[in-house]
């Protein structure tokens, strides 16, 4: 019984310490993870800061330093919490080893005594020959034998508790340490988090002294964004005027082939499966589909959450739906806004045909329709596409040009003929 015992402790316990590893494990990759986002942040940081005064841009990074900040200290704190478990369980294993060792010698030190008092050969001799019978005597035998095994398997036993117990105050001691150079990454990644802090405070006080300038670049933004919208609205709608043209001439033509072929057998004489195909395909989800584009857009569709990003680097100031100001004020806007380099890179998300290309004030605007889906690339200068050219995923369509505030940046929008949608759902991480 104190055998099952023993390997029942030893078995359970060495499981539990390879499961907490090997989260402690996963931790610290997170956690290299994090710094390693921290410090891109803090090179587009430092970058942003030798190029302008204080702006959205610096405003957004540092934002974000801030909370890559506190999910390293969060990681940290989890890995804490780890450490105190496996400090409580090693502790709580070695107290159950003590009990273990003292039940161990307890039985040992029994056993021991009576030997010690049965230790003269007339006593093991007149104990087996007491026996009534010769059959008894045999067993007297084997019980002699097996109960001086049995000593011998307490003194291993023993020993072998004593070696376990060792190793996990070793362990212990060593799990003690990890955690005091936890606690000390803890406390200076807290004391890097106030630094943040107060050099987010600065850069919202800077850009709460350009109120003013802000309030009047908000406006003249809000404006642009509106003739964006009404730009893609217009080419939506004329991507469906053109697609029910189509579709009428192309009407219109079966009916004169019927006409003059009278013989060419009409829908009741199909099976209903052929003619259930036949009406699907005749009539797709959106006016906007035909024979053409169909797999495009499904294939589109299928791609959704890994879309790459129309700009190589890039830091998303603006996302889609409201967003809150360093003034206060909230914006509604129906796509995202990603600063870049000014005359970096600006590639299509995806295989498609040039809807159109519209000049608003100083910028241009490329439209490029996926099916009944569009996406639209706002603030671009030297555009090397044209209107009704068909586009290939990640070719270059113009670069980047400067918005109100003298940044390099892109209104990058998605939309069917619905309306807006979240384009940052369907781009990859």
């Amino acid at each position: 019984m104190v055998k099952l015992i023993f390997y029942f402790v030893v078995f359970s316990f060495i499981s539990t310490g390879a499961l907490a590893q090997q989260t402690r494990e996963e931790l610290e990759k997170q956690r290299a993870q994090l710094k390693k986002e921290m410090e891109q942040t803090q090179k587009l940081l430092n970058s942003n800061k030798a190029k302008t005064k204080e702006n959205l841009v610096q405003w957004k990074l540092i934002n974000d330093k801030v909370n890559l900040q506190n999910r390293i200290i969060d990681n940290l704190s989890r890995d804490i919490n780890l450490l105190d478990n496996n400090i409580y369980t090693n502790q709580k294993e070695i107290n159950r080893y003590n009990k273990l060792l003292d039940t161990l010698k307890e039985e040992y030190a029994k056993s021991m005594v009576y030997a010690y008092k049965n230790r003269g050969n007339y006593a093991f001799l007149n104990f087996i020959f007491s026996a009534a019978s010769f059959n008894d005597a045999i067993r007297r035998i084997a019980y002699l034998k097996y109960y001086r095994d049995y000593r011998e398997k307490q003194g291993e036993n023993i020993l072998r508790t004593q070696e376990l117990r060792r190793q996990r105050i070793a362990e212990l001691g060593g799990i003690k340490v990890q955690k005091s150079e936890v606690l000390k990454s803890k406390d200076k990644e807290m004391g890097a988090l106030e630094a943040q802090k107060i050099e987010k405070d600065k850069i919202m006080n800077e850009l709460k002294k350009q109120g003013k300038e802000l309030n009047s670049q908000l406006a003249a933004y809000k404006k642009q964004m509106k003739k964006v919208d009404n730009a893609i609205t217009a080419a939506i709608n004329r991507a469906l005027a053109d697609a029910k043209k189509a579709a009428i001439k192309k009407a219109n033509e079966e009916k004169a082939v019927t006409k003059a072929n009278p013989a060419t057998p009409n829908a009741a004489d199909k099976p209903a499966a052929t003619t259930r195909k036949a009406e699907t395909r005749k009539n797709p989800e959106s006016v906007l589909l035909n024979a053409e584009n169909i797999a495009l857009n499904d294939n589109f569709v299928k791609n959704r959450g890994i879309l790459p990003w129309p700009v190589d680097k890039g830091v998303t100031i603006m996302h889609y739906g409201n967003n809150t100001l360093p003034s206060g004020s909230v914006i509604n806007v129906t796509g995202i806004t990603v600063s870049a380099e000014i005359g970096s890179n600006v590639k299509s998300i995806f295989d498609g045909v040039v809807s159109n290309i519209v000049f608003i004030e100083d910028m241009q605007v490329v439209i490029i329709q996926h099916g009944k889906y569009f996406t639209t690339y706002s603030n671009l200068n030297n555009v090397s596409v044209q209107r009704g050219q068909n586009i290939k995923t990640g070719q270059v369509i113009g670069k980047v040009a400067a918005n109100l505030d003298g940044i390099g940046a892109i209104d990058f929008l998605l939309n069917d003929e619905r309306g807006s949608i979240d384009p940052e759902k369907w781009l990859k991480r």
